[in-house]
C-alpha cells in the first residue's frame, strides 16, 4: 500500500509437530475470544470445513479484542472513520507507520509459519533470487525481538505491488487465507479470514484489514451491517468494502 515496490517471495519448510497457537500472545493467555466464537454464520449458512493446520483454519481462530473496541493508528490515537469494523484483531500494530495493509497480511502469515515452526523466506527482488531475507525460528529468540526486526525490515521493502506479484492466482471460489489484492502506490490488500455456504452453495467471506496510515487489523463490516460478503460479487460488479474501490475475481491471490 506504500510506495515500495519491491518483489516478494515466501517459501516454506516442512511445519513441526508443535500444536498452532498465536506466537504474539502470551502462553497461558485465555482472556482474548476466538473470531469463530464471536460470528456465528448467518441463518442458513454453516462454515466451510479446513484442515487443522491450514492458513484459513488459524485465522478463522484469530484472538479479538473486546466488542466495541475502537481501532487505533500506529500513535495511538483512534482511525478518524470507526464506521468500517465490527471488531479488532488482538495484535500489535508497533509505534511506526509501518504495519499498513499488504504489510498486516504478512505479519499474518509470518506468524502463522512461525508458530508451525517453518522458516519464513522473502526474496526482495525476484530476479535476484540470491538475495534473501530469511527468518529461521530455530535460533534463539529471546522476547521475540528479532523477529521484530525482521518484520521492521520486510515492511519496509515490501509492498501491495510485491506481494500481487508473489502470489499465485486463487481458483475459485475464494478461501480463507486468500488475499484480495490491488497492488500499487498507494494500493491496497484484503485478507480473507472465515467463509461460510449454504445448502444451494452460496457463500460469504469474512475480511480483516489495516489501512493507511498504519493502524490495527480489523474485521471489515459489510453493507448489511454484518462481517459477512458474498463471494459471487466478486464476479458481479465487484465486491465493496468500506474503504477501497471494488475487488474482482481476478484480484484473488492465494499463497
Amino acid at each position: 500500500m506504500r510506495h515500495a515496490a519491491v518483489a516478494l517471495l515466501l517459501l516454506s519448510t516442512s511445519a513441526s509437530a508443535a500444536p498452532l497457537g498465536y506466537p504474539w500472545i502470551a502462553p497461558g493467555d485465555a482472556s482474548h475470544e476466538a473470531l469463530s466464537h464471536r460470528f456465528a454464520p448467518p441463518d442458513g449458512y454453516t462454515r466451510v470445513p479446513l484442515a487443522r493446520g491450514q492458513f484459513g483454519a488459524w485465522l478463522r481462530d484469530l484472538p479479538l479484542e473486546p466488542p466495541g473496541t475502537a481501532v487505533h493508528l500506529f500513535d495511538g490515537t483512534d482511525k478518524p472513520r470507526q464506521d468500517v469494523h465490527v471488531a479488532v484483531v488482538s495484535i500489535d500494530v508497533g509505534d511506526r507507520d509501518l504495519q499498513q495493509c499488504a504489510d498486516a497480511v504478512m505479519r499474518l502469515r509470518s506468524e502463522f509459519l512461525l508458530a508451525r515452526g517453518q522458516t519464513i523466506v522473502f526474496h526482495p527482488d525476484p530476479k535476484k533470487t540470491q538475495h534473501q531475507l530469511v527468518f529461521d525460528p530455530r535460533i534463539p529468540d529471546p522476547g521475540r525481538k528479532r523477529f521484530s526486526r525482521y518484520l521492521t525490515l520486510l515492511f519496509a521493502e515490501a509492498g501491495s505491488a510485491s506481494l500481487q506479484a508473489e502470489l499465485a492466482q486463487a481458483t475459485v471460489p475464494a478461501q480463507p487465507g486468500d488475499v484480495l489484492i490491488q497492488g500499487g502506490h498507494p494500493g491496497h490488500a484484503i485478507l480473507v479470514v472465515d467463509e461460510v455456504i449454504d445448502p444451494a452453495g452460496k457463500r460469504k467471506l469474512m475480511l480483516a484489514q489495516s489501512y493507511m496510515p498504519a493502524q490495527q487489523v480489523h474485521v471489515l463490516k459489510a453493507a448489511d451491517g454484518t462481517p459477512w460478503f458474498d463471494e459471487a460479487s466478486l464476479d458481479r460488479g465487484g465486491l465493496k468494502t468500506p474503504e477501497w474501490r471494488p475487488f474482482h475475481r481476478k484480484d484473488v491471490r492465494r499463497f
